[in-house]
């Protein structure tokens, strides 16, 4: 099953995503909406400083509230997953990554955005320095394997990116 798009209609262009809201015929013919999110997508990172892992702590201003997350960001336009998960670890966390692994990617909002979020964990680091943007206020929070765990079985945390790099390290781990 699949719908044909009659008309894209840009509603809004701004920084980090496209708005659209697109006329569709849907597989049974009839004819629709569709409001739909373009955004060049995004990674996520997982990465250990003395066997912690390191996680941040950032205000969320479409929820309102902190949020205790892996580093993540977005990958700028026309540029490579593998680059951008590089950049966002180093200007996050401080540490340059020397090799990082990809296990995997996500489709947070499948049903009005097409984000795709690749999925990293950091084989090696090195010392570095911290380059936040400017809009950016961001905590860094180390802890075991084991209370990042806790923490999620106990909805302490509720991103669901974190959420799926840890399930997919976790999965690594076993084989």
């Amino acid at each position: 099953m699949s719908e044909k798009t009659l008309k894209k209609n840009l509603i809004y262009k701004g920084k980090i995503l496209d708005l659209y809201c697109d006329d569709v015929v849907c597989h049974n013919g009839n004819i629709t909406k569709r409001e739909i999110i373009h955004h060049n997508g995004g990674v996520c990172i997982l990465g250990f400083k003395d066997n912690k892992v390191i996680l941040v702590r950032q205000y969320r201003y479409a929820l309102g509230k902190d949020f205790l997350e892996l580093p993540a960001g977005k990958i700028e336009k026309g540029e490579d997953p593998d680059k951008a998960a590089y950049r966002e670890f180093e200007e996050e966390t401080g540490l340059k990554p020397i090799m990082l692994t990809k296990l995997g990617k996500i489709v947070p909002t499948c049903g009005y955005s097409d984000e795709i979020i690749s999925l990293y964990v950091v084989n090696e680091s090195e010392e570095s320095h911290r380059d936040l943007d400017v809009d950016e206020d961001i905590d860094l929070v180390y802890l075991p394997l084991e209370e990042v765990e806790e923490k999620i079985d106990n909805g302490e945390i509720i991103d669901a990116k974190t959420i799926a790099l840890i399930y997919h390290f976790r999965r690594q781990l076993k084989q």
